[in-house]
């Protein structure tokens, strides 16, 4: 058996080849990797050597070469094939181990030039994976460290890897060359004229690999599966870890991202409860347990079933007041062992922990999306990511009466809430809670109306309330509306023709007002 093994990232290479070794396996290399099996003291044949055709162009060209590309292609079955291969002098090659130059970690550097990248676009090493990918039914080819156990694992038990693994690696092989290929277009058609580069390039190609196939989408008739980056940031929802439940359902997916999204925005340990992509509760208070129960109080009857989300771990104390409602999926950074023995009597529950890197009091941060994409009839709407996060600098009050700090601190946790919430978007809060939330109405007014609606049936006095509105009130009535409920003093984006009338008006009944600058519609 022959094994050619040119690698870029030599992490656990010389392991790998020694292993080989050790099987019998003949060993060819190129550059580098020659020089690190050698000097390890294992016997390898120099690809010049085999293909008598030195390396040239600086190692542009060296595996380019027929005794390459026919010992990888040649069909064992074929008599015909393996005739030319003994006419020629060309031994089969089994084995293909190849990773990339490192074209995605070379752009990904601050200040990559276009001659960096260039440099770093590997030609021979994708023409050899697509030649032994091709042929999978006699070649075995690697392209990641992390698959080298299996290998050899079954050449050590049978001789020799079975169909399935070979053709398991195939398909990884050419999932490697096209992943590879759209970071070179995606890079590439990113380039502008001054040498600068758009964050939309030309060509938009989307990389993500399936986690699961699901039961069924939005609807029982509908089919569906759940994929994630190709580079997942630590701290998202697709990096979570389901510790037990059922199986998780495309609406429990979309619930518990958008439940997810929402906590992880607050510094404060914070409850969110997420029923139909809407947040129904969401409060911050000193621990986990206090501010469940704080979110609870908003929307007892929409939380029912709902989605629940802490931004801190979950201990026996939380996970009881929890457990004695109707809950759907529990997301949390961690889970205490008390609180894990509380929900085995309840074995449906869907416990999520969320995998967070180390350091940063929210290091979850670095698993913000980046673009928001949506798909529209033949085509993509792609956006920035509403990332933005107001500071109390930036905040401008319009009105004659100053908000309070207490009232200026509540602005700035209903502004968050107001964020993932789905427009027309109204949302009354005090003391770091939720009080009523209005959601998705065509009308901004009837989203005030229902939550007060809402905060009634919950028998919540929206007296004394802050209120935050995603977009600016056109008229006065909607300050009216929510003033009317009981609220003392309103953020809104500003940015109306009629600001004046509606600053007047909040003059008028003695509300404070404060402008964000900033919109947060979310459709």
């Amino acid at each position: 058996m022959n094994a050619l093994i040119s690698v870029s990232d030599k992490s656990g290479v010389l392991e790998f080849a020694q292993a080989l070794h050790g099987l019998g396996v003949k060993l060819i290399s190129t550059g580098g990797t020659a020089g690190l099996l050698r000097d390890a003291g294992l016997p390898v044949t120099e690809v010049a050597d085999l293909t008598g055709f030195p390396e040239m162009l600086d190692g542009r060209v060296k595996t380019l070469h027929p005794k390459v590309h026919g010992g990888l292609l040649a069909r064992r079955d074929v008599p015909e094939h393996m005739a030319a291969l003994e006419a020629h002098g060309i031994a089969p090659i089994d084995l293909l181990v190849v990773n990339l130059y490192p074209f995605e970690a070379t752009v990904a550097k601050p200040g990559c030039t276009l001659d960096d990248a260039i440099e770093n676009i590997d030609i021979g090493g994708p023409a050899m994976v697509r030649s032994a990918a091709k042929n999978w039914k006699d070649v075995g080819v690697l392209t990641d460290a992390s698959q080298y156990a299996g290998v050899l694992e079954e050449l050590r038990a049978n001789g020799k890897l079975s169909d399935k693994l070979r053709f398991a690696l195939s398909v990884a092989a050419f999932n490697r060359i096209s992943n590879y290929d759209a970071a070179i277009s995606d890079y590439l058609s990113s380039l502008q004229d001054d040498g600068g580069r758009t964050m939309f390039p030309a060509q938009s190609n989307g990389r993500f690999v399936k986690l699961q196939d699901l039961r069924y989408g939005e609807n029982p008739h509908q089919q569906a599966a759940f994929y994630r980056d190709l580079y997942p940031a630590p701290g998202s929802l697709v990096t979570a870890t389901q510790l037990q439940g059922k199986e998780l359902s495309y609406n429990n997916i979309a619930d518990a991202d958008a439940a997810w999204e929402c906590v992880r925005s607050f510094d404060a340990p914070a409850c969110v409860i997420v029923k139909h992509a809407n947040p129904c509760g969401v409060a911050v208070a000193e621990g986990a347990l206090q501010a469940y129960e704080k979110a609870f109080k908003t929307d007892p009857t929409s939380a029912f079933g709902g989605i629940i989300a802490f931004n801190r771990p979950l201990d026996g104390a939380a996970a009881q007041a929890v457990s004695k409602q109707f809950v759907e999926v529990l997301i949390a950074t961690d889970f205490t062992p008390e609180a894990l023995e509380v929900f085995k009597a309840k074995a449906n529950v869907r416990l999520m922990k969320i995998a967070l890197p180390p350091g940063g009091e929210r290091p979850w941060d670095r698993g913000q999306n980046f673009m928001d994409v949506k798909r529209v009839g033949s085509g993509l709407l792609m956006q920035t990511a509403d990332n933005h996060e107001l500071q109390l600098s930036d905040l401008k009050v319009v009105t004659r009466r100053q908000p309070t700090p207490e009232q200026l601190q509540d602005l700035l946790f209903a502004w968050k809430v107001a964020k993932y919430v789905k427009s027309n978007a109204i949302v009354f809060c005090k003391e770091g809670m939720t009080f009523g939330v209005g959601a998705g109405q065509m009308s901004r007014l009837d989203s005030a109306r229902i939550a007060s609606i809402k905060a009634q049936h919950a028998g919540l006095s929206l007296q004394g309330t802050v209120v935050a509105s995603d977009a600016f009130f056109p008229f006065r009535d909607g300050l009216d509306v929510v003033v009317d409920a009981g609220a003392a003093c309103v953020i809104q984006p500003g940015g109306s023709m009629r600001d004046a009338e509606v600053i007047a008006a909040a003059d008028e009944r003695g509300v404070a007002m404060v402008f964000s600058g900033v919109r947060h519609f979310r459709h």
